[in-house]
């Protein structure tokens, strides 16, 4: 990236709202804006806890009129809109996240006579699908309006320091053990471009005044092989075997992906990598001209951060996260089981001579079987899932405690017992930490 500003004192005492700061990307607009000099106030979820001293709750499914956010704008300079969705649930429409609201926003900005507003939009066509046709509905609609506006439209966005949804699978499939995997053949054209580039140029933009639509990536195109080859070197994995998934596979591993409403990838996101993902020929030409930058190569920005262990954490613990969800699942939904079938004889049994014998103890398997069954069904939903592990450690903890003091012939069980708990408290608290990932 050429020509990296330090802090702008032009831009001292101004404030910028940046709509969606809270997401990946605009953690790095947030960032770029701060170093030029800009106080930056998020719009954010709110999500029911409380707002940091830089936030704003927002709502953009309820905030579809421009009164709606006349009370976000008050001191506010310019805007940058960096707010999406990839999929449609419940309310959360394209049409209304990615149209009605931030059209709603503009519009007060006119009123309330906001100097600058910078969209970050999606580089694509529109029959790739609603996601990339919603975004450019707005974009249109914002050339529109009596405000000083630009669109910036990026390919593919990633970062050394992270990375989300498609841009982490395509990393962990680069950073398979022993051999990578790839979507296809990986003949497919992307443009990808740094998250500190893109910051970078929408602080240019929101400090400028020129107008229009930019497409945004880097320098050149480049294979999806070449890309995740680079990835894999910059993580230091070693094996330069390739396995190509084929197409109708991973088709249909998208398909499963959209009908479930969970995974990285979508239809539209599979038809814009199957027919290249690719800036305009002039694209860059114009960049520098309005901007006075060029975004860099993926070589570029690998080779100027280097890659640590905990890269490769990321990368590989991508499919084990998942793996021990169901893992865990699998575990709760059988101990349901047993607690349900095994005879009330044996329970009576192994529980005679030991204080369990006088609390109820084939009540105590029975309601036990309920629990685990209850918290495996709520793990595999996937609603609030670090509680759901909460309740799984605090629970096994208790069975451990009660069951290794009532009946200490269980520590020493030659299948396992209660020793296996050892093992599974730290392996839950472990899934506690993954249960957090983009």
């Amino acid at each position: 990236m050429e020509n990296l500003p330090q802090a702008s004192p032009d831009n001292a005492g101004r404030t910028v709202l940046v709509v969606g700061g809270a997401g990946f990307i605009g953690g790095y607009l947030v960032a770029a804006l701060r170093r030029h000099g800009w106080r930056v106030l998020r719009a954010v979820r709110a999500r029911g806890r409380p707002l940091a001293d830089d936030e704003r709750a927002c709502d953009l499914q309820a905030m579809v009129r421009a009164d709606d956010w006349i009370p976000l704008l008050d001191g506010v300079d310019a805007v940058v809109n960096a707010a999406g969705i990839l999929r449609e649930e419940g309310g959360q429409t394209f049409e209304v996240i990615h149209v009605d609201a931030p059209l709603a926003l503009a519009q007060a900005c006119v009123a309330r006579g906001v100097c600058r507003f910078v969209q970050v939009s999606a580089l694509g066509l529109p029959e790739d699908g609603p996601f990339i046709a919603s975004k450019h509905r707005f974009d249109e609609r914002l050339g529109g309006l009596a405000l000083s506006s630009v669109v910036l439209r990026p390919s593919v966005v990633y970062s050394v320091s992270g990375s989300y949804g498609g841009t982490s699978l395509l990393r962990a499939l680069a950073g398979f053990p022993g051999f990578q995997w790839l979507p296809g053949d990986g003949r497919w054209q992307v443009q990808p471009l740094a998250a500190e580039d893109l910051g970078e140029l929408v602080a240019r933009a929101v400090s400028g005044t020129v107008t229009g639509i930019y497409d945004v990536g880097g320098p050149a195109p480049l294979s999806l092989r070449d890309y995740q080859g680079q990835w894999r070197r910059w993580l230091r994995v070693p094996g330069e075997r390739v396995v190509a998934v084929p197409e109708a596979a991973v088709s249909l591993a998208v398909t499963a992906m959209e009908a479930l409403g969970r995974g990285p990838v979508g239809r539209t996101m599979w038809r814009m990598l199957q027919r290249g993902n690719t800036t305009a020929p002039d694209a860059g030409e114009r960049l520098a001209a309005d901007f006075g930058m060029r975004p860099r190569t993926l070589e570029d920005a690998l080779a100027s951060a280097p890659s640590q262990v905990q890269d490769r954490w990321q990368a590989q613990l991508y499919f084990l996260a998942p793996a021990l969800r169901w893992s865990v699942v699998a575990l709760w939904l059988l101990s349901a089981l047993a607690g349900f079938l095994t005879p009330a004889a044996d329970i009576r049994r192994l529980s005679a001579g030991t204080p369990l014998d006088a609390m109820s103890p084939v009540l105590l398997a029975r309601g036990g079987g309920v629990a685990d069954l209850l918290l495996g069904l709520w793990l595999a939903s996937g609603w609030r899932p670090r509680a759901a592990v909460s309740a799984m450690l605090l629970l096994l903890l208790a069975y451990t405690l009660v069951l290794g003091t009532a009946v200490p012939a269980l520590w020493w069980d030659p299948l396992g017992g209660l020793a296996k708990n050892l093992v599974l408290l730290p392996a839950l608290a472990v899934l506690w930490v993954l249960t957090e990932r983009r």
